[in-house]
Formats: C-alpha cells, structure tokens, sequence
C-alpha cells in the first residue's frame, strides 16, 4: 500500500507542476468537454436505464480505444522509470493503476458513474449502497482495460507484421463503430441493443439493479485484469525493440533525393508509420465498405478519399515525430526538405489512394467527375497542408530511440495531437470542396479545377512551410529539447485580458456554436421537417407550440454568446 500511496502522490505532485499554461488551458477546456459529456451520461440515469448501459458502454469504448489512437494514453508514471527498484509486477501494477485514478480523466469518469448511484438512489437505499462500491469497480475496469489495450498494442508494434495487423485491426474497429447502424440495420435493431447490458461496463448497473453477482464478477474482473497488466508489464519494462533489417545503401545523387529516400526509408523502416499507414488503409476500406453488407455500394467509391484524410490526420505532426533530429534538417540549408517530405508522402500515399479510388469506383459504378475531381484536390491539399500544420502546430515529440515500452506514445501533449489530427482532418475536407462544387455543377471541368486546386495547395502550402522552417527553425529545435514553446514578444490583444475575461471568452467562443448550430439551426430544421423526439436537438422534444420558439431562443442564446465574446475582447479606448 506504501507503493501505492507514493506513486499517486508522485502523480500528484508532476501534474501540479505540468500543469501550466496553455497545458493548463487545454486541459481546462478538456475537463470541461468531459464534464459536459459526464453531465448528460449522468442524466441519462433519469431517461431509462438502457440508455444509461448504452451509455457507459461508450465510455468504456472511448477508454480503450482512445488512447490508442491518440498518443497511448496516460504515460505520466512509465514503468521504465521503476525498473531498477526491483518491485514485483503485481506490487507495480497495483501501484500505477492506484496513480492512474490521479488525473482529469478519472474524475470526469468518476462523475459520469455518478448515473450509478442516481440509478441506486431511485431504487432503493441498498441499490445506492451497492452504486458506491460499484463506482469504484467500474472505473478500474475502465482504467485497467485501457492500460491492456495500450500494452497490446504496445507489443503488438515491437515487429513489423505486429504493426501492420494492430493497424488493420484497430482500423477496421473505429470504421465499424463509424458505421454502427449498419449493424443495426442487420439485426434489425431500432433501440439500445440488448447486449450493452452484458459487456464489462454494463454490470455496474446491473449490481446497483439488484443482479447482486454482477458486484462479485467486477471485482474478480479487475482482479484478473490487474493480473493481465502486471504480465505485460514485465514484458515491457526493461524491454528492447527488435532491429530492423539492414537495408541497401541509399544511392540518391542529389540533396533534395537524398531527403526523399532518407523520408521513403522512414515510412519503411519505422513502425510506428508503418502503424499509422496500414490504420488509414484499414478504415478507409472497411468504412466505405460497410454498407454492402446491406447490398448498398454507394460508399465504396470514397475508400481512397477517407484514406487521405485518415492518413494526412495521422500525420499531421510530421516534423514533431523527428524529435531533436531536427537540428539535422536544419543544418542542411542547399536542399528543400518540405518540397523532399511532400513528394515522400505523395510516394507513399498517392499510389495506394489511386488504385483504390479507381478500383473501387469501377466496380461500384460511381460518379467518376466527382470522384476524379476530389482525388487529386485531396492528395495536394494533404500533401501540402501536413508540412504546414506540422511546423506552425509542431507538437514536442519524443525521439524515436528514447520511446520506451509503449510505442504509441510518440509524445508528451496528447491534447496537442488531438488537436492537430483534427484540425488537419477538418481542413484537408476543406481543400476538396471547390473541386467537389464544380464537379457537382459542371460534370468533368470539375477535375481540372481538382487538378489546379491541388497543385496550388500543395505548392502554396508547401512555400508556407519552408519559409516557417527557414525562419523559425532555431524556436521549433528549442521547443522540440525543452517541450516548451518559446514565448512571443509580441503579444495579442486575448493575452493582455484579466483571467476572468479570458474566462468568459473562452467559454463563449468555445461553446457558442452548440445553442446556435445544433440546438437552434439544426433543431428548427428538424422541426420544419415534422422530425420530433430527434437525438438530443431540445426543441423538438417540446410541445408543438413551443418548438420554434425554443429553437429560436436558442438562436439568440448562442448569438449573444458570440456577441458578449467579442465585447470581452474589443480594444479598449486609452483612459
């Protein structure tokens, strides 16, 4: 217990010290997404009992599979770090699993199982008894299984054929919860599925219902688990990755070739990309391909394209993944090492993406101008947009040889790589639009406007991104040795605002667009649809009188948040 007990102070005291800044910014904003999130699992409690297993079995999926997808989870206290102290890997796991209830995660989790004990409370007072240990029962199960799952993959990425399938697999598993309601559809399931009630997150609710055994089966759950994690701990601590094969000798002639075969010998040799392609790949395929098991081929055709986007998300903290090797780049200044990194990135890419959109097209009978017309627009925008969203978003990487038991951990600030992966996601969509609206209006010019949009991203972007490299190089090598970012001289209107102005435009700015856009603009579509009781849109849950009004207040309500943003933030006049 000792053990235990100095490992969450220790995590105690580095998240108090981390937790500065725009770290602490982010981690702000992200506890309070959670507790949003938190807040509506826990009222689903009051909604029936259903929803809430429904509920809880989409936390437990966003713990194991989020962090897999999003830098390998919570790496604060690393195994490694305790290797020599000789302690046994049950006692070891015992204590990190007690440290890993330290953290915002946790706790938005913990609130979230508070649906539990409302459950208990509207029961009976022995179910809100039961809710109590039930709580606790429950989020080891979450913690433990997203620690296996790390761990697995973790394993699973020390060989290239390990790499490959993890990537195959966890792709196709994030496609077909993409496409859950092909599954749905199959079985012929209109509601929750009867099944949530007999996963692992499900049996918290069933104890606090009174299936007593439930209580007993999650708690030799989290036995067994601990006993899983402490195995693969010992496989990990202390462990070294298996060399890859010596390769031939690059015979690249020129600077720029050189960086092109040193960037196609890193998509090769490296397995953490090896990872990340074979991923994008993966469900690119099986999400466009889902819905013939329903006979409907009409996504097949956009495989390719969901792959370019997947792809360019996965890297979009292309110079962050170098670590302090950088400084290599830096010091050769006689070659263009984004124009060498775009077109390594199109060698890598474009060909997989090509056979697929042309295959897939063919067989299913596609809209070819359309198709054709994003295709190129996508691959020039990625191509360009990855360089560039790499070097003004870079994100502190960890180095390759220093990554330690768990792969998937490339670096500290898994905020920061969310982040970019979606930004990345949302612009490269953003490059295809012109090509997609002229293909749509105009039929076949719509792949000449692909063409000339995608080689004016990625030449634009590309310029962009090496006259950033060029200029701010010595700042990025800075942040990427220290991991912090170097503090500007100048700085911006937001920055000179007390702490609770910033307060209030934060949360205006960031949730304005939730009563304007989907309970205001979208719900009164629905409406005027005669869509009533839909998903989570407010107004349509009203009274047939009060449902435009409701929308419409809520209109109002996201405008005044965007209006009283903007008078927060409004120079002021000099006094």
């Amino acid at each position: 217990m000792a053990v235990a007990l100095t490992m969450a102070r220790m995590k105690v005291a580095v998240l108090r010290h981390a937790f500065h800044g725009e770290r602490a910014q982010t981690a702000g904003t992200g506890a309070s997404l959670g507790a949003l999130l938190a807040a509506g699992t826990v009222y689903l409690a009051f909604a029936g009992p259903d929803l809430l297993a429904a509920g809880y079995a989409v936390w437990l999926l966003g713990w194991m599979l989020g962090p897999v997808f999003m830098g390998g989870g919570d790496e604060t206290l690393r195994p490694e770090y305790f290797s020599l102290l000789g302690l046994p890997p049950r006692r070891l796991a015992a204590g990190l699993l007690v440290s890993a209830f330290v953290g915002v995660a946790p706790v938005v989790s913990l609130t979230a199982l508070l649906g539990l004990l409302v459950a208990g409370v509207r029961l009976g007072v022995a179910n809100a008894l039961v809710a109590v240990p039930a709580m606790v029962l429950q989020l080891a199960v979450f913690v433990l299984l997203s620690k296996i799952s790390v761990a697995v993959v973790g394993l699973a990425l020390r060989t290239r054929s390990g790499a490959i399938t993890s990537g195959v697999l966890n792709g196709a598993i994030l496609a077909a919860l993409g496409q859950i309601w092909v599954f749905f559809v199959i079985f012929g399931q209109t509601g929750v599925p009867s099944v949530v009630w007999y996963l692992p997150s499900g049996w918290g609710l069933l104890a606090v219902r009174g299936e007593w055994w439930a209580l007993a089966a999650l708690a030799v759950l989290v036995l067994l688990l601990l006993g899983a994690w402490a195995a693969l701990l010992s496989r990990r601590a202390g462990a070294t990755r298996a060399s890859a094969r010596g390769r031939r000798p690059m015979t690249a002639t020129t600077a720029n070739g050189a960086i092109i075969s040193k960037e196609l010998r890193t998509w090769s040799r490296d397995l953490v990309r090896n990872h990340q392609l074979t991923f994008a790949l993966s469900y690119g395929v099986c999400f466009a391909a889902s819905p013939l098991i329903l006979g409907w081929d009409g996504m097949l055709p956009y495989a390719g394209l969901i792959f370019i986007v997947m792809a360019a998300a996965m890297t979009s903290n292309l110079y962050g993944t170098d670590g302090t090797a950088l400084w290599l780049t830096l010091m050769t200044t006689t070659a263009s090492d984004v124009r060498g990194r775009q077109l390594a990135w199109l060698s890598a890419h474009a060909p997989v993406a090509i056979v697929l959109t042309v295959a897939f097209t063919a067989v299913a009978d596609g809209r070819w101008p359309l198709i054709l017309a994003l295709l190129p627009a996508l691959l020039g925008g990625a191509a360009g947009l990855v360089p560039l969203i790499s070097v003004y978003g870079l994100v502190p990487g960890t180095d390759p040889h220093r990554r330690a038991g768990n792969p998937l951990r490339t670096s500290e600030d898994d905020g920061g790589l969310t982040g970019l992966a979606y930004l990345t996601l949302a612009l490269v969509l953003l490059t295809g639009v012109p090509a997609a609206l002229a293909a749509i209006w105009y039929g076949w010019p719509g792949v000449a406007a692909g063409v000339v949009t995608g080689t004016l991203c990625h030449w634009g972007f590309g310029l962009l991104a090496e006259r950033r490299l060029r200029s701010h190089g010595p700042e990025l090598l800075d942040t990427m040795r220290t991991g912090r970012k170097p503090r500007t001289t100048v700085k911006s209107r937001f920055e000179h605002l007390s702490t609770t102005r910033k307060t209030i435009a934060w949360w205006c700015f960031g949730f304005g667009a939730i009563p304007l856009i989907p309970q205001g603009v979208l719900a009164a579509v629905f409406v005027a649809n005669g869509m009533p009781r839909h998903s989570w849109f407010l107004a349509t849950y009203m009274p047939s009188g009060l449902r435009y009004p409701v929308a419409a207040a809520f209109v109002l309500l996201g405008l005044a948040m965007y209006g009283t943003g903007l008078w927060v933030v409004r120079p002021r006049a000099p006094r």
